[in-house]
């Protein structure tokens, strides 16, 4: 998969992503593209959908490469006779722009599989035995956890469209009062549907002026800073999602530097520096957590992936690196 286009689906409302597609819009996949009528069946993946590789984590995200493995699956493996049907009667209504007819009869299949994959999962031996059967269409071995974020975005879809509809378009500061509103909203969200917590931290942080911001979700309803008392939260979910877009930007970093695209290195590597500081000052003892280990790692990476690069830079051109990492952690407030 071209690596410009999983960079341009990384945090999509970011001016670094903005630019990206700009500059390289190009989209050298070779996995084939979902066809019209499995299309209908996934429209309500579509918002946490990423160009990732299904290994690379992601809580709250789908990799797009897993679509079409998982569509063969279920149309030679789960339901054979019903997605035949399925197909037909979508295939048929398609060049009529019926959208209201398409969206029952997708949503009535979508409810079926969501069944079917319900007992499944249920014992040890339905979820081995579609393990291997799904093995035969992709060679990932993590592609099964796409089929349970699916199942859960499926059965929540119709929780998870009201909740992104009264979201605002954007929230350009996730102060107290953004809080107020959106906390009660996630609380009834999670009572009926435990799983799609994740899928509605991702709808949030979409809006938000910077992902990390989600983390307040979860330190604001803590009794204190310390990092044991955030991970007892309802949404502790939403520091391991910050640390999973720090990640995401690392990758992208390594595709930017290989394209020796100074200034949008500069930029991610802010981007970068501030999600740390973030992190670190937010959350007490992070050090010593386990989002603390993670943090290091990739941090770790990082540094190395940086010393590695700017030595194939002239020396101005460090200088500017070494800046976005002074100039970083200067604008993490929240309110």
């Amino acid at each position: 998969m071209s690596g410009w286009s999983y960079a341009a689906s990384i945090s999509q409302a970011r001016p670094i992503q903005a630019k990206l597609r700009a500059e390289f819009r190009k989209d050298g996949s070779t996995q084939s593209r979902a066809g019209s009528t499995s299309r209908h069946f996934f429209m309500p993946l579509e918002s946490f959908l990423i160009n990732s590789a299904p290994e690379h984590a992601n809580f709250g995200r789908i990799s797009r490469s897993s679509l079409v493995p998982l569509w063969e699956w279920i149309c030679r493996d789960v339901l054979p006779t019903m997605a035949r049907d399925y197909n037909k009667a979508v295939g048929e209504l398609d060049a009529t722009n019926n959208s209201k007819q398409l969206l029952k009869i997708a949503s009535a299949f979508q409810t079926k599989i969501v069944k079917v994959l319900e007992n499944t999962v249920a014992s040890s031996n339905g979820t081995e035995l579609a393990r291997a059967n799904l093995a035969q269409y992709t060679a990932s071995s993590t592609a099964f956890e796409d089929v349970i974020k699916m199942m859960n975005v499926l059965r929540a879809r119709e929780a998870l469209l009201k909740f992104d509809a009264k979201l605002p378009q954007r929230i350009s500061k996730f102060d107290d009062r953004q809080l107020a509103k959106i906390t009660p909203r996630l609380d009834s969200l999670r009572k009926a549907n435990a799983d799609a917590v994740p899928f509605a931290l991702t709808l949030v942080a979409k809006r938000l002026k910077t992902d990390w911001q989600l983390i307040r979700l979860a330190t604001k309803a803590a009794a204190s800073k310390n990092a044991a008392d955030i991970a007892g939260t309802p949404y502790a979910i939403a520091v391991t999602m910050a640390l999973d877009q720090l990640d995401d930007r690392r990758t992208v970093l390594r595709i930017v530097f290989k394209h020796n695209r100074v200034l949008i290195a500069k930029e991610l590597l802010t981007e970068i520096y501030d999600t740390e500081y973030a992190l670190q000052v937010r959350i007490d003892h992070f050090e010593q957590s386990n989002w603390g280990l993670r943090l290091r790692q990739i941090m770790v990476g990082i540094s190395a992936l940086v010393e590695a690069e700017v030595s194939r830079f002239p020396e101005e051109v460090g200088r500017i690196f070494a800046e976005g990492g002074r100039n970083s952690g200067q604008v993490c407030t929240f309110d």
